[in-house]
Formats: structure tokens, sequence, C-alpha cells
């Protein structure tokens, strides 16, 4: 089933909803101004399970499916994306990649620590010359006895700073120059081997962190290897692609969805002319055209994520859902500024901050560029076989 438990779904949904309200965005000007999330913030998203929503309840996560997960994410995505990004490497790539191709010693020592929070995840796949290009990255992991020892660097690697194991992509056959050569390991913090960049300088989503995690002579055992066998990790990466697509597209709706609602509470607030700025139908044009485009973007989604939950092949979908949703999410955000006038411009209006927060939702888990080719290569794919 794709809900599994209507009411049990809504109890969720209302509280995550009333969390963000009354908890999450009174904070938000405080976390971009410090650059970080309150410790008592991050110890409630543990307690409401955030961190192991689409972790199995086997290993003490929520375990939902994908409809109910862009739900959710619909609602969490109404906050600074700073909390999102926080508790999403546990939700997507850090953990899917075990969940899917992890051996069960693998599973069962640590998706219980991701689904509490007690780790966050971080995934490490780009690197300073291997950015959409993944299949090229130069990162070696050789095999020394019972170790591999693992060299080079990653570059934007998100939740770095609080990560306390990564998931590193790294060529273990440097004959096989494509994605063939590539495994996926786990990595704990710690490790002698691993140091970290300084904190990147960012446009936006001041609280989520990146830097480099630079792995110098890093022995890693070889038991940490995903899967137990070489070749694999470029695999299981994108077995798990389509998800963080979807994910990533619900966000850009919340997300749209906030900035639309204070634009719209702003137009009929602000008078000019004598009456509320609302009244003036290239307002109003505005409005509605961000409107439609969040409704198609929504629709887009749940029908993605219920072909996905029936275990269809979605790889077309859910680049045309990030595609769509994530240049759509810009769009709304360029006319929510532009109807706040030169109040949209200083930071005393969330929307200044969201303008910048929402410019990277075109870039990470794809360019929209990569898309289009997914989506058009996807489609010549399907018209050749359907001809044989």
């Amino acid at each position: 089933m794709m809900i599994r438990d209507q009411e049990t779904l809504n109890l969720l949904l209302d509280t995550v909803s009333r969390f963000v309200s009354e908890r999450l965005i009174p904070v938000e000007e405080n976390v971009a101004e410090s650059d970080r999330i309150p410790d008592e913030i991050v110890e409630e998203m543990r307690q409401l399970g955030l961190f192991g929503l689409c972790i199995p309840e086997q290993y003490d996560g929520l375990g939902l499916t994908m409809e109910e997960e862009v739900l959710i994410a619909f609602e969490i995505a109404k906050a600074s994306p700073a909390f999102r990004s926080l508790i999403g490497t546990n939700n997507g790539i850090g953990s899917q990649g075990l969940i899917v191709d992890g051996t069960d010693e693998q599973k069962q020592y640590y998706l219980p620590k991701l689904a509490s929070g007690e780790l966050i995840a971080s995934f490490a796949l780009t690197e300073p010359g291997a950015g959409s290009d993944a299949a090229s990255l130069k990162t070696s992991a050789v095999r020394d006895g019972d170790f591999y020892v693992l060299n080079g660097t990653k570059r934007f690697i998100t939740n770095a700073p609080e990560a306390g194991v990564f998931t590193v992509m790294a060529r273990t056959n440097p004959e096989i120059k494509g994605a063939g050569g590539i495994s996926a390991f786990i990595v704990e913090k710690g490790t002698p081997g691993i140091t970290l960049g300084k904190i990147d300088k960012k446009m936006g989503q001041k609280g989520a962190h990146t830097c480099d995690v630079i792995f110098d002579d890093c022995r890693v055992p070889a038991s940490n290897i995903i899967g137990g066998q070489e070749g694999m990790g470029f695999r299981t990466a994108m077995k798990v692609l389509d998800k963080g697509r979807l994910h990533i597209s619900a966000i850009c709706v919340g997300a749209a969805e906030r900035m639309l609602n204070d634009a719209l509470r702003y137009a009929m607030e602000r008078e000019q002319f004598g009456k509320p700025i609302a009244e003036f139908q290239l307002i109003q044009a505005m409005l509605a055209d961000s409107r439609a485009e969040i409704y198609a973007a929504r629709s887009m989604i749940l029908d993605a994520a219920r072909r996905r939950d029936e275990k269809q092949d979605i790889s077309t979908e859910a680049s045309c859902c990030k595609l769509f949703a994530s240049e759509m999410c810009g769009r709304v955000a360029d006319r929510a500024v532009q109807i706040h006038g030169g109040a949209g411009y200083v930071s005393d209006y969330a929307v200044e901050r969201f303008y910048r927060d929402v410019r990277l939702f075109r870039i990470y888990e794809g360019t929209t560029q990569i898309q289009q080719l997914v989506i058009a290569r996807n489609m010549i794919r399907d018209a050749a076989n359907s001809a044989r």
C-alpha cells in the first residue's frame, strides 16, 4: 500500500506541521544569523523520529512509503531548508545505499543509529573534478590485506562537519574508467587519515553545512565495503537516485508554498493608491501563475511517488519532477520578491532569504541540465526499443 494507515499518517502530518510552525519558523532568523541549528531543536527532531522517516521499522525507523515521505516533505520544507538538510542525508543517500545493498551486519549496526539521529550520515561523491560527471571520480581505494587505503578529496559534502559516518564513493579498479570500477565504503568519523576542509561560505542555506573531505592513506576495514563486494558503488547510488530526486522535488513544492503564502499575505496588507496591492491584476497574475505551477508540481510528484511505490521504473518521471519543481520554485521565488517590492530585497522579510536558499535546488541531486539529458535519453531509448 502507498499509504498504509491514513489516520496515523494524518497524525504525523499534523505533528510535523505544528512543529514547523511553532518551533522551526520562529528560529529561522537566528539560524541564518548564527549559521547553526540550536541543539534543543536538533534533539526535538530526534524525538519526533525525523532522522528515521525512511529507514525500515525493523531498524527503528518509521519506514515511510514514497508517497508518505513526499507528503511529510511538503510540510518540512515550509521552514528554512537548513532543517531539512540536517535530516536529509540520514533519510536519503546516506542510509538508502545501505538499505538496498548493505550486508545484514552493516544494516543492523548502522541503521538504528541513523534512525535515532545518534549518527549523522554524509554522502561523499562529488570531487573537485567530478560533479555532474560522477563516474569520472578520482578518489582511489587500494586493497591492503583486510583493509582498503583511500586517497582523494571530496567537495561540497553536505553535513560533513556534523557527520559521524560517511558513505564514500571510491575507485577500486583503475582499469575500469567508468562506473563499473567504483565501490562504496562506510567510513566512520575519526578514522585516521580523514581531515575536513573549512566550512564553505554559501550564497544561502545558512545552518546547512558543506565542506571538503580529504582522505590521506585512510585505512578502512574491508568489511565496510557496502554490499561486501567491489564494483557495486555507483550502481547502488543510481538505485536510490529516483527517490532522492522525488524528495527534493517535494521540498521545492513546500518552499514554494511558503513563499507564495508570504507573498499573498504581504499583498493583502500592503496598500498603494488607496487599496491593497492584491487587488491589482498584475499582482494577481503573479499569484495565480505561482499557484498553478505549485499545483502542477505537487500533482506530478504524488503521481510519480505512487508509481514508485507500485515498483514501477520512474527514472523519467523522477527527472521530470526534479526539472519542473526546482525551476518552478525559482520562478515562484522571483515573483514573491517582486510582489514584496523593495521590502523583498531586505532581510526583514523571509522571502529575501528563501530567494537565495532555493537557488541550490536547481543544482544538487542532478542539475536541471542533467535532468534534461536523462529525460531525453530515456525517451530515445524507449522509442528505439518499441520500434524493434
